[in-house]
């Protein structure tokens, strides 16, 4: 009967703080709707929502570059200081002219092969020549471009495309985790806090009683006045200790405003409870699967196959390119901007395809120079998740060490917080007997009052510890 009356002023605090607070006026929250409004607004989250976003497109371009490209090119070229250009039959008209003589044997000084084919045909050339000064010079095309082999950049590139998605969604969901480690940090020193006001503001509720004790015994001359002047100072005191925590109480849920990404609001209260240490199950340490689950594991082997295939990339370099192009150009050239031609297939398009190879032979020493560079980052990434995995063992060990202290505490707090409302409640009947003294009295009530807070605190660090595992083991 006695240990439940002992947890049962402990508790009162804490686990069923959440009934005390439901009577307030302005908004509340539970420990899951703080999680779920602080996810919505974390700017974090949504810098990392972007961040996936842009890998995803990545990973559409990386496709992108293995599909042809079509090009559409318009070109209007305005050449000055020329004069206009036209047709002419100078020499068909000359050679005309000719055959109407003779020569000194009589015969004609022209015949018909150089009226109707000669004469024509150097036109046409002189024609030719003069068209390239034309004033107004135009073209219109359309070329495609499919590459066929690029040294395996292509391919590459999108498997570091899909790397780079997947170390997104990956940060993601680190992101949303520490997120909601920061949420239950804050959510649980808000409640410590509430706890304190609440088991503080019971301890003034009995000193109060004990001044009203003392008052009436002086008054009636069975006590002293000091009795008095001591219990009033003990009150004043516990008073001036309830406005210095009501004061943290409300940075601490103005912490965990900010946290959730609201503006301070003085009406808003959280409900909820502590983890229960004795329904708490201790998280898998095992590193094979720690390793499985730690999420900067996963980002690190992601990171190291990103670099590994930049390594490809460079490599690329030394290999040739082999691309088809194929295209259709429309050109006008005339004296105005205005008198252009219609579209011929056989006159005025020129349709072409060609089968390109390019290979670089020297640059420098670039291409090495990139190679060793993408290797050293490699090697680089491999150190760091050498390093982690060594780091995370010890920080297990750390963690399980903090977790066991956390649990012995408990165990002390509890027993004393036990021993403590034994006290106050035998030195409490003695003292309403006139048995004990009142100084007794005072001090048992500040040792109950200090042991409740001292239970309610270790139970918050041992909720610290735990969540610290968690987020250790990768089960967070």
């Amino acid at each position: 009967m006695f240990r439940q009356k002992a947890l049962s002023a402990a508790l009162a605090a804490t686990l069923a703080l959440g009934m005390a607070t439901q009577t307030f006026a302005g908004q509340t929250y539970t420990r899951e709707e703080a999680i779920k409004v602080a996810l919505e607004n974390s700017s974090d989250v949504k810098s990392a929502e972007e961040a996936l976003t842009k890998t995803n497109a990545q990973v559409d371009e990386g496709y992108g570059n293995a599909y042809p490209s079509i090009d559409l090119s318009a070109t209007v070229t305005r050449i000055f200081g020329l004069k206009d250009v036209k047709k002419s039959s100078d020499l068909t008209k000359a050679a005309q002219q000719m055959a109407m003589g003779q020569d000194a044997d009589g015969h004609p000084m022209a015949n018909a092969y150089d009226q109707q084919v000669i004469g024509p045909a150097l036109d046409g050339l002189i024609y030719g020549m003069k068209s390239q000064g034309y004033r107004w010079q135009s073209s219109i095309g359309l070329t495609a471009t499919q590459v066929l082999y690029a040294g395996g950049k292509v391919g590459t590139g999108i498997e570091i495309a899909k790397t780079a998605k997947l170390t997104s969604e990956i940060a993601l969901e680190n992101t949303k985790n520490k997120v909601r480690y920061d949420v239950e940090e804050a959510f649980d020193n808000v409640i410590i806090l509430d706890s304190s006001v609440v088991i503080t503001e019971e301890s003034i509720a009995l000193l109060q009683t004990a001044v009203d004790l003392a008052t009436q015994s002086f008054q009636s001359g069975l006590g002293k006045e000091l009795d008095v002047v001591r219990a009033q100072l003990e009150l004043d005191n516990l008073k001036s200790t309830l406005e210095d925590l009501k004061k943290k109480q409300v940075l601490a849920r103005n912490a965990i405003l900010n946290t959730m990404g609201l503006p301070f609001d003085a009406e808003v209260k959280f409900i909820g409870d502590f983890r229960n240490p004795e329904n708490a199950t201790m998280p898998d340490t095992a590193m094979a699967n720690v390793l499985k689950r730690r999420k900067e594991i996963a980002q690190l082997k992601a990171a190291e196959e990103i670099n590994s295939k930049l390594v490809e990339i460079e490599e690329g370099d030394y290999k040739p390119t082999v691309a088809l192009v194929a295209g259709l150009k429309y050109s006008n050239n005339k004296n105005e901007f205005l008198d252009w031609d219609a579209p011929d297939w056989d006159e005025n398009i020129n349709k072409y395809i060609a089968l390109s190879v390019t290979m670089n032979l020297f640059n420098g020493n670039k291409t090495k120079s990139g190679v060793a560079q993408a290797k050293s980052d490699l090697r680089t990434i491999q150190l760091k998740r050498e390093t982690a995995e060594r780091g995370f063992r010890l920080q297990i060990e750390s963690c399980v060490s903090a977790l066991e202290n956390a649990t012995q505490q408990i165990e002390m707090k509890k027993r004393s917080l036990e021993l403590s409302q034994k006290n106050y409640d035998l030195t409490e009947a003695a003292y309403k007997v006139g048995r004990e003294t009142q100084i007794n009295y005072l001090t048992a009530n500040n040792s109950l009052r200090q042991a409740k807070l001292a239970y309610t605190q270790a139970i918050k660090e041992w909720n610290t510890a735990y969540n610290a595992l968690l987020q250790a083991t990768g089960e967070y």
